[in-house]
């Protein structure tokens, strides 16, 4: 049973006072400790002194790492594993990371809605002058702002809470997966409300095209808020309709609503566009307590009642069961792995980033799996369990997502491309960055092929092959267009591509943010490179000859960009000459932001390394003594701003971890026959570029749990360059943090029960290796089979302080390329 699975069996467990059909991989007595918690936890806090807890993996997560300068999704609030209701505080205006900012002490309100280019709902309880619009970040008194100290601040996986100052009001939140629970305690006041507004500041701007809010009585509210953002940049049109049903735990006094007509006391019902909004108020005695639930949908008020009617059913107005059952949902997912060893902060680090790696992606399917599709037609799931999801764009999660989710929740992996050919199905194309199940073309490439290729690789395949095989082979031979639901599908420069062998460069590369039909980027060449070889594969394990043939073929088209003169990949014309050439790395064109000269959030530099299916052929291209040269002076010079491009100036740096471009970069040592430098390096950014504080957690765009799941895997010394997308996957080996790793597989994907890893020494200092063995067995390699890991057993590596350069670095010791070794 996978994780998303396991939520709700917990709730129809807890109904029928019952277990469900043994079929999860944990332990009989966890289950049934879960299970009692849930049943007992809406009495325990009330009952005397609480035992103190050893501290399980959830207790490890701080959700406040990193919460300056970060995403819309990166949010402290509660949430489930991809949950549709992330409820979080929000206080900055809209802008660019938008959403919560830890340097700003004062509150907007609580919203339900984080996820990429979507948002809805926000709740802020008041006393005292009624005032319907936020106020400002400079002066929270012209509005419902409310100021906070960050000491009342408490934050971990399923609960968050804070004091607001102005109001003397103590905010509790917590949540289900599509719905949201709040505790407020109130003090004294004639005027005390709840407000609930559905035009407020976001990351990305939204219209509220029509909005309709009504009382179903004195403990009811329902309705729904029409939402529109347009975003030139991604070419997305997201329209969705949030409905809600909102309930109260005690009648309240007076139901009131404000538009952009004004505000009406004592009414019943409220429609309009734009500023539209309600409140209900009470009196209130020192210290009472008004609890709030909200169900949401994208479908309709009535699935939003049944999501909330069905998902708080087991724990009626128990605040705290609801809490314990986020908590204890999210310990059994990081308790997937756990970890022996290293410093406090080491483990905060790894199950930080490890909660990250699920918590910013969005399931969009109701608790029954009815889902509205991109062409605004309610649809329903075969599997209500294997829901939709959403998310931006799948760019490069080959290193990091792809890798965690098949590793640790092969069924959540499994899930992920059900939910791909699910949208296939319904429009005809796989979707770049599904959000709220809408196609965009955010970011270059079409990378979810690399998800749906890796997952198949591991023998993952519970959906239809001979379907997912299809989906990608369309995406790769079919040029992108418009899609009459809106926003644009498919590969931009895929026509010129196949013709010429690579993207050209031209007028048109900066026309558009990624080029036109006709030029684009050279480093749209790489990438459509690589998903060439991922279809390969999967055409090669289907016994589909001609196909492999022909894309392996495509797979090769990186070489076409390679300037052998300068050594770097380099623009080139449609007439088959090179671009002007200007840069300060290796007299390439690059730019100074992070659009331009034919570099996607990047630079000549960086991209000349994107090669993930063929570093050993790149090798060649460029030299090995050259490789190794340039490789390590990019190190260096990078390790001065902690391998981050500050100002998000991305072609200013050689090494750039704070975005996506380069994320493999530490890894490519091991195939050049230095494996010791990828030890070094890999310690290093998992040192100076990842925090473990609000203010610098991830320097640079975390993005939906890439930088997360990144660190989770070198964490525990793993890493895959193509991504897992070989027919025989092949896991690298970096420089685990813990002296003792202990992953738990799931036994209805794979043979074995656990595989451990041993770094026998290790410690900050001795992050080399200088030896190792494989289920007791001499490895003498830098890598190993997925199948050796999935079978169970153990890799024991010695470390020490110092290389040992011997090890793992003869020529046929570096992994599988495309074309061969190095050699």
């Amino acid at each position: 049973m996978s994780i998303l699975e396991r939520c709700q069996g917990r709730l129809r467990m807890t109904v029928a006072i019952q277990h469900q059909p043994m079929r999860m991989r944990f332990s009989a007595l966890v289950f049934t400790a879960l299970a009692v918690s849930l049943v007992t936890s809406a009495t325990s806090y009330a009952s005397g002194p609480q035992i103190v807890r050893s501290k399980d993996p959830v207790d490890l997560v701080d959700p406040m790492i990193g919460t300056s300068s970060s995403r819309w999704m990166l949010y402290p609030g509660p949430s489930m594993p991809f949950g549709m209701v992330k409820l979080s505080p929000d206080n900055r205006k809209h802008a660019w990371k938008g959403g919560y900012e830890y340097n700003l002490e004062n509150i907007m309100g609580f919203s339900h809605i984080h996820s990429w280019i979507t948002a809805g709902l926000l709740v802020m309880p008041s006393v005292g002058e009624l005032k319907t619009v936020p106020g400002t970040e400079e002066d929270p008194d012209k509005g419902y702002r409310s100021r906070f100290r960050h000491e009342t601040e408490v934050a971990s996986p399923g609960y968050y809470a804070v004091t607001l100052d102005d109001y003397d009001i103590r905010a509790e939140l917590t949540c289900t997966t599509r719905t949201g629970f709040m505790r407020y305690t109130f003090p004294r006041s004639d005027a005390a409300r709840i407000l609930f507004d559905l035009k407020f500041p976001a990351e990305f701007k939204y219209d509220v095209q029509w909005a309709y809010i009504r009382r179903v009585s004195d403990r009811e509210i329902e309705g729904f808020s029409k939402q529109r953002t347009h975003d030139g940049f991604c070419s997305l049109q997201n329209e969705y309709v949030v409905h809600f049903v909102i309930q109260f735990d005690k009648p309240f006094r007076s139901f009131g609503a404000w538009n952009s007509k004004g505000t009406q006391r004592d009414t019943y019902e409220v429609h309009g566009v734009d500023d539209v909004g309600c409140f209900v108020e009470y009196d209130t005695d020192p210290g009472e307590v008004i609890q709030v639930r909200t169900g949401l949908s994208l479908v309709s008020t009535d699935q939003a009642r049944l999501n909330l009617s069905t998902e708080t059913k087991p724990f009626g107005w128990a605040f705290d069961a609801v809490r314990d059952h986020a908590r204890n949902t999210w310990n059994d997912l990081l308790g997937t792995i756990q970890v022996e060893g290293g410093t406090e902060q080491d483990r905060v680090k790894f199950y930080t980033n490890f909660y990250r790696s699920y918590a910013a992606r969005t399931i969009w399917s109701d608790i029954n799996g009815k889902y509205l599709d991109m062409n605004e037609q309610v649809c329903q799931l075969d599997d209500p369990n294997s829901p939709v999801f959403g998310c931006d764009a799948f760019w490069n999660t080959f290193w990091n997502l792809n890798q965690l989710w098949a590793l640790v929740t092969p069924d959540v992996a499994n899930q992920w491309v059900a939910s791909l050919l699910e949208i296939y199905d319904r429009g005809g194309w796989l979707p770049k960055g599904p959000t709220a199940v809408e196609y965009s073309s955010i970011m270059v490439a079409s990378h979810e092929v690399a998800l749906i290729n890796s997952v198949f690789q591991k023998g993952i395949r519970n959906y239809d092959v001979e379907k997912a095989y299809e989906a990608i082979r369309h995406v790769q031979t079919t040029p992108g267009r418009a899609h009459p639901g809106g926003g644009l599908v498919g590969n931009r420069q895929l026509e010129p591509y196949m013709r010429l062998g690579y993207v050209p460069h031209g007028p048109g590369t900066t026309k558009h943010h990624f080029g036109t039909k006709e030029e684009g980027p050279v480093s749209n060449t790489l990438e459509y490179a690589f998903d060439d070889w991922n279809v390969s594969q999967m055409a090669k394990a289907l016994g589909k000859e001609d196909d492999y043939r022909e894309f392996i073929k495509r797979a090769h088209n990186y070489r076409n960009v390679f300037d052998a003169n300068t050594g770097y990949v380099r623009p080139r014309l449609a007439s088959g000459e090179w671009a002007d050439a200007k840069s300060r790395y290796g007299d390439q064109v690059r730019h100074d932001s992070w659009v331009g000269m034919g570099f996607i959030e990047g630079n000549a530099w960086q991209y000349t390394w994107f090669v993930p299916h063929d570093v050993g052929g790149l090798i060649r291209l460029m030299g090995k003594e050259e490789f190794n040269r340039r490789l390590e002076q990019g190190f260096v010079e990078s390790s001065k701003a902690n391998f981050n491009a500050t100002g998000d100036l991305y072609a200013h740096y050689p090494i750039n971890h704070g975005n996506q471009p380069n994320m493999q970069a530490a890894y490519l040592f091991n195939y050049s026959g230095q494996p010791w430098k990828t030890q070094h390096w890999v310690r290093e950014i998992m040192d100076k570029y990842y925090g473990d504080n609000p203010v610098d957690g991830w320097p640079g765009d975390e993005d939906q749990g890439q930088m997360g799941a990144w660190y989770a895997m070198s964490a525990i010394g793993l890493f895959e360059m193509d991504g897992g997308g070989s027919v025989k996957p092949v896991y690298e080996i970096g420089s685990p943090l813990f002296r003792k790793i202990t992953i738990h597989l799931d036994r209805r994907y794979y043979p074995g029960k656990t595989f451990v890893i041993e770094a026998k020494g290790c410690s900050r200092k001795n992050r080399y290796i200088q030896s190792a063995t494989l289920d007791g067995s001499p490895l003498s390699k830098c890598w190993f089979y997925h199948s050796e890991l999935v079978d169970g057993g153990s890799l024991v590596l010695e470390m020490g302080p110092e290389p040992n350069r011997s090890w793992a670095s003869a020529p046929g010791d570096a992994p599988p390329s495309m074309s061969g070794s190095s050699e």
